[in-house]
């Protein structure tokens, strides 16, 4: 069940359209699972991914996802479409929906801009991030992987720690958890946590050990170097040493807390390699959610069309 042509971000989301979405992905992934990868949702639909920043894991991810379930794929760069030569953003979505594009998967430096195009086109945009916005499909396949292990996020504490200042996945993932009844606490050194997300529930700590103590998932960011200007922290290895998560910050957590992060990792920085690799991690499980939910986004918005 959804409720907007579009999917802009989990800020405006209602809790029962994320229950929705999050059914539907663990059906997705269930088929998945049993190598369901010609499925017939998307039969005669067209998908553009429109990216203006690099991307991999999320790129792939939902080229994957559309023509898992029928759908035309076609890439583009920003530094090979027409943005090169002056074109707004307002006229690439108007040239895309004159070639009767039925979906638009964008990401943009600037917060906003997917919630713009949406205004002005009639495919339905999907927010693939947003400049320190938001990156919902993230918080989405991420809450599914919490909700596989646990049955509900209902009472659940997840821990985030990292780089939160420029994390939009942070914040997609403290609207979307706070709706469905999670305890969000968030960590970072000084320099890298904004103010005011206590006022938008989060509980904001001064340790890694306060943020840590007793919750079912810890997830770690990553320091998004590209993002900054410089000096927010002396080095990496000093990062490490006072903000990383390792073993022994673990230890404060429940036992059998999940470990997670949405990549890429910088490994021994934001999270050790024994963490990465050991049993409790789900860093490879958000991988197949990733694929999972950005089908189910795409199915449930074509299924409300009807």
């Amino acid at each position: 069940m959804l409720k907007h042509k579009d999917l802009t971000g989990l800020y405006g989301l209602a809790a029962e359209e994320i229950d929705g979405i999050l059914r539907e992905g663990a059906d997705m992934k269930r088929l998945l699972k049993e190598g369901g990868k010609s499925l017939p949702y998307l039969r005669d639909r067209s998908a553009t991914i429109l990216f203006y920043e690099n991307s991999t894991r999320t790129r792939s991810s939902f080229e994957l996802a559309a023509k898992y379930m029928g759908a035309k794929v076609v890439n583009i760069s920003s530094s090979s479409s027409s943005v090169q030569k002056g074109e707004t953003l307002v006229d690439t979505g108007k040239t895309l929906d004159a070639m009767k594009n039925d979906f638009i998967i964008m990401r943009h430096p600037m917060g906003g801009a997917p919630a713009l195009l949406g205004k002005t086109v009639k495919a339905h945009v999907v927010n693939a991030g947003d400049g320190m916005n938001e990156h919902p499909t993230q918080a989405l396949l991420d809450m599914l992987t919490m909700r596989e292990r646990f049955g509900s996020l209902e009472g659940l504490t997840v821990a985030i720690l990292g780089d939160i200042r420029h994390s939009r996945v942070a914040k997609s993932n403290l609207f979307g958890l706070k709706k469905m009844g999670a305890d969000v606490r968030l960590f970072a050194p000084r320099t890298l946590m904004p103010a005011g997300l206590d006022k938008m529930g989060a509980t904001v700590c001064s340790s890694r050990e306060e943020a840590v103590e007793g919750a079912d998932v810890v997830m770690g960011l990553r320091i998004q170097l590209e993002r900054q200007q410089g000096g927010n922290f002396p080095s990496l290895g000093e990062y490490a040493k006072f903000y990383g998560i390792n073993e022994e910050v673990m230890k404060y957590a429940k036992k059998g807390a999940l470990v997670m992060h949405p990549g890429p990792v910088n490994r021994g920085v934001e999270l050790t390699s024994g963490l990465i690799d050991g049993e409790t991690s789900r860093i490879e499980d958000q991988v197949l959610s990733g694929v999972a939910v950005r089908m189910a986004v795409l199915a449930l918005m074509v299924r409300e069309e009807g």
